[in-house]
């Protein structure tokens, strides 16, 4: 795919993508998410790719929905031509959420570089992915009951996971635009940065991650943790734990791991994600599991 509203670099094992519409603020179109799904795609098929790092083009993240279409822009039915909603037609789905879900089943570690203001999905957008930094000028907003609409992205899911329901209904019923430290108050974000630190600071952590971690062990870890969100109960955890333990115990990565540690040297670890994930993944799909 030929991409028009991002940039796709691949440096030294960390993906950057870029959200590229600068003069626009970067804001979210129809086929921003074709494009951002098809680089997700390409980050897991691409064993060299160890983390991504996602960012904006100019002095925004992304400023939202594209609102050229005016006051039409969210309603979808009209748009069809139909002037009727079709709840079971795969075009009423969400964008946003597509996008979303795309990220929640991503194989590597995927981290938010927020350089300016995220509103609307530039906010939501964010929520899957495993670590959000701001810029010191950042501006987010979760603004959708000031536009008549609800939130989405599946962030009804994600947001009070992250933030607490208190935090979250605080935010989504007011609708106002907060700055980087509330985020951060707020435990949306895990630090905020000086604007020409930001990407310093997340390719700091993609390189700890690259340079040092078993590629399956953090695809695994990834998927356990968020996913081990929605469990009921500890045992179900300790299933998966348990086959984690088992599988990789007799891999390739451990005897490598073990051997570099004990040898003091870094580790070259062989197994890759797109060909030596263990025979139980992934799990969450067997009849019966939950």
């Amino acid at each position: 795919m030929t991409y028009e509203t991002i940039r796709y670099d691949v440096r030294d094992g960390v993906a950057v993508l870029t959200l590229s519409r600068p003069d626009k603020l970067n804001a979210f179109t129809g086929r921003m998410m074709h494009e951002m799904i098809d680089a997700l795609d390409r980050v897991d098929a691409d064993d060299a790719v160890r983390a991504v790092i996602v960012t904006g083009d100019g002095r925004a993240f992304c400023a939202g929905a594209d609102l050229s279409a005016g006051a039409s822009t969210f309603d979808f039915a009209k748009q069809g031509g139909g002037g009727k909603i079709d709840y079971s037609d795969d075009a009423a789905r969400d964008g946003g959420g597509r996008v979303t879900l795309r990220i929640f089943k991503l194989l590597k570690p995927i981290i938010a570089a927020i350089n300016g203001p995220a509103v609307g999905i530039g906010a939501t957008m964010t929520l899957p992915m495993d670590i959000r930094l701001a810029s010191e000028t950042a501006k987010i907003g979760f603004v959708f009951s000031r536009r008549g609409i609800v939130p989405e992205a599946a962030s009804s899911f994600f947001l009070p996971r992250i933030v607490g329901i208190s935090q979250a209904l605080q935010w989504c019923f007011s609708g106002k635009v907060f700055d980087a430290q509330e985020a951060l108050r707020g435990g949306l974000v895990s630090a905020v940065h000086p604007g020409d630190q930001l990407m310093g600071a997340a390719m700091a952590i993609a390189r700890e991650i690259a340079d040092n971690t078993a590629p399956v062990s953090v695809a695994l870890i990834r998927q356990m943790m968020w996913r081990g969100t929605g469990m009921t109960d500890p045992m179900q955890a300790h299933r998966v734990d348990s086959r984690g333990i088992l599988s990789r115990g007799a891999s390739a990565d451990v005897r490598e791991g073990v051997t570099s540690f004990l040898e003091k040297r870094p580790p070259a670890f062989p197994n890759s994600v797109s060909g030596d994930m263990p025979d139980y993944f992934p799990w969450w799909e067997e009849q019966g599991y939950e």
